[in-house]
């Protein structure tokens, strides 16, 4: 594997530190950041997330790093709420997203034996592109989230938490997980060994 360089978007949303720890173990070197020179000479970019949409939207926006990330060629891997922030928009505060994925996140809704958030080991399958290569049908995954993007024209991992949602869109250079793949073991690392790799 080629030596890259790696920045991970640094906003006001949680998990990046975890993100840049997986990376470590693994052996690679990474820049928290959210200098736009940093991440627009990056050889991948790394979108992570825990927290609230409008607030980390509003926090984009006002560092013009919306504009950034819609214009970024390099590959580009949201997780988490990363992902759904790459989406059109999210019922989370009535929010308008990056619109990069043509999905919309919506809040999981109450249903009997399934509590909100859908939290913990669950599996994928419908596995496609070469971010999931490697990866088998049914691989155990960590998920931490109550909202979901439905599969759509982009989805490339699907995950069912009382109906069918999202886990992986891609759309050209741009990739998302709603799972946490640096909390996943080995399909985890499987994935992120495969973003670095990825050739565009």
């Amino acid at each position: 594997m080629m030596a890259v360089s790696v920045a991970i978007i640094k906003y006001n949303a949680g998990n990046i530190r975890s993100v840049l720890f997986a990376l470590e173990r693994m052996g690679f070197s990474a820049t928290v950041t959210d200098d736009p020179g940093d991440i627009f000479q990056a050889d991948r970019v790394i979108f992570p997330g825990v927290g609230e949409a409008s607030s980390a939207m509003a926090y984009l926006r006002e560092r013009k790093l919306d504009d950034l990330i819609r214009n970024l060629k390099q590959p580009v891997l949201g997780i988490c709420l990363g992902m759904q922030l790459m989406c059109s928009r999210s019922e989370e505060n009535d929010t308008q997203c990056l619109g990069i994925f043509g999905e919309e996140v919506r809040l999981f809704p109450p249903r009997e034996g399934f509590k909100v958030p859908h939290m913990g080991w669950d599996t994928v399958g419908n596995l496609k592109s070469g971010l999931m290569e490697g990866v088998e049908a049914g691989s155990h995954v960590y998920f931490v989230h109550s909202y979901y993007a439905g599969p759509g024209t982009d989805t490339i991992a699907e995950g069912s938490y009382g109906l069918p949602f999202s886990a992986g869109l891609a759309r050209d250079n741009f990739y998302g997980v709603q799972f946490h793949p640096e909390k996943s073991a080995g399909a985890g690392e499987r994935i992120l060994h495969n973003f670095l790799d990825l050739k565009i």
